[in-house]
């Protein structure tokens, strides 16, 4: 079940890779964020309520402000050392 997903997501991975070039020398910061896991929404919660009790103790969903914290990172850096891409997963991710 994978090979399909895969080859969609190295698109967005390609196209923000393609953008970077084209739009850095310009001043544009582009990064691809793969937000990997659960978010603590109210969907997340009423609709996966079993899985987010058992998770959310454990540090297995992500907080809101936690990616946040990452777009602020990803905004505040200097150009001398610009990041292309980031994954954020839960602590209990296993992968």
């Amino acid at each position: 079940g994978f090979c399909a997903f895969a080859g969609a997501k190295h698109a967005l991975r390609a196209l923000a890779q393609s953008m970077a070039r084209e739009l850095g020398p310009r001043g544009v910061h582009i990064c691809h964020v793969v937000i990997d896991g659960a978010v603590d929404t109210p969907w997340i919660r009423e609709n996966f309520a079993k899985q987010y009790e058992a998770m959310k103790p454990r540090e297995g969903v992500v907080e809101p402000d936690q990616i946040a914290e990452l777009y602020w990172q990803l905004h505040s850096q200097q150009r001398g050392a610009w990041t292309h891409e980031t994954e954020v997963r839960p602590w209990l991710e296993k992968w």
